[in-house]
């Protein structure tokens, strides 16, 4: 039977340019609109991910692009060659022509305007066009919990303007009671754009029981999608010689987003009793059995451990001026949530040292915020394009 949102059709737009996360996050909620029957159009402009793209939706693959470090700059397209003007002008037609076939009630923007603003050469048009539609859609926000502060002056107020002229409403994937998005983005405290906390993304489903002590036989070390990690998977490596847990195997997991000279590097650098390999879509189960976790603070990384229980070591990325993962880690770390080492003090005997000290814990507390955001944010969206539908129907 046909139900009322089967007439609900919602465009998201994602764009991963050096990690993974935003894709990821944005996957589980696409998913989570198909499950309530809306006709999603997942617009993508990052490089194909095998295995990472939502199921149940429509996929519209843009010309992909992406950066190679965390300077963000230039953006370069598949085979590594910066892009140009052709290049853009083509992005920014195929943007339009799929907004234009999916005739969205709701349209969903990752990051934007909070960032991506290196996409501005094909967002800006496609919000004229959104503009001049009647009726208009519904504008949204999609941003985690934590924003990256700003160094350069005036970034932040041309954003908020953006956000101002365009949007109806901001969704932020955490919960205030950890942290507010006014922390790390002041103008919104003006409350010209409504704020909807969604509670953290994570997997669908519920996290699977922890195996018991003598069945977990494995340090589960990762650094997330992107292409930054491989200094901690290095580390690691390194590490274990000097761990009491150097009887157990350590599984290394390399993203896709690392080269495969520098995988090959990590393999050759391995010993025996560490396995090193692509990441893989079973991370969850891994984790469940895992002794203790090793990884960088990226948001879903981190979800995924506090949702799994696993005792936890967490290094955040601190390069260039990122300080998003360092701001989650920090307060997780006074919680007592995980243990935090920072890259300054990535020396193996180091991290030995705090993967043995989180090791005598038998578990990580509960997660001190709600992890239901994929759900709570497409139940969200349902609203909202319920609301632009009744609207265009007059």
């Amino acid at each position: 039977m046909t139900t009322v949102a089967a007439s609900l059709r919602v465009m998201i737009w994602v764009q991963h340019l050096l990690g993974t996360g935003h894709l990821e996050r944005m996957r589980r909620i696409a998913e989570a609109l198909s499950d309530r029957d809306v006709d999603v159009h997942f617009v993508t402009g990052g490089v194909p991910l095998e295995g990472r793209m939502p199921e149940g939706v429509r996929i519209v693959q843009l010309p992909p692009v992406k950066v190679t470090d965390a300077s963000f700059k230039p953006l370069r397209d598949v085979h590594g060659a910066p892009i140009d003007d052709t290049f853009k002008l083509d992005r920014a037609r195929r943007l339009i022509a799929a907004y234009d076939a999916a005739a969205p009630q709701v349209v969903l923007f990752e990051t934007f305007p909070f960032g991506r603003r290196s996409l501005r050469f094909e967002l800006l048009p496609l919000m004229d066009r959104i503009g001049a539609t009647t009726p208009r859609p519904c504008v949204l926000a999609s941003i985690r919990d934590i924003l990256q502060l700003e160094e350069k002056a005036g970034r932040d107020v041309e954003s908020w303007s953006w956000a101002r002229q365009w949007f109806d409403e901001i969704l932020v994937h955490g919960d205030p009671s950890f942290v507010s998005l006014e922390e790390t983005f002041p103008l919104a405290t003006d409350g010209a754009v409504p704020i909807f906390y969604t509670g953290y993304v994570t997997a669908p489903g519920s996290a699977l029981p922890r195996a018991p002590l003598v069945e977990q036989r494995e340090v589960v070390v990762s650094a997330g999608g992107g292409s930054t990690g491989s200094h901690v998977l290095h580390a690691a490596i390194d590490a274990r010689d000097h761990s009491s847990l150097r009887a157990l195997t350590w599984r290394v997991l390399v993203g896709p987003g690392i080269a495969q000279e520098e995988f090959d590097r990590l393999r050759e650098r391995a010993g025996a009793g560490i396995v090193v390999e692509r990441n893989r879509l079973d991370f969850p189960a891994l984790l469940a059995r895992a002794r203790v976790s090793v990884s960088q603070g990226g948001y879903n990384t981190v979800m995924d451990v506090l949702r799994s229980g696993v005792p936890a070591v967490v290094v955040p990325f601190e390069q260039g001026s990122e300080t998003e993962q360092r701001m989650r880690t920090q307060r997780l770390a006074a919680r007592g949530a995980l243990t935090l080492v920072e890259e300054r003090d990535l020396a193996p005997r180091t991290l030995a040292s705090a993967i043995d000290r989180t090791a005598s814990r038998s578990a990580s507390p509960a997660a001190p915020f709600s992890m239901d955001g994929a759900q709570r944010s497409a139940e969200r969206i349902v609203e909202l394009a319920r609301g632009a539908s009744a609207v265009a129907r007059g």
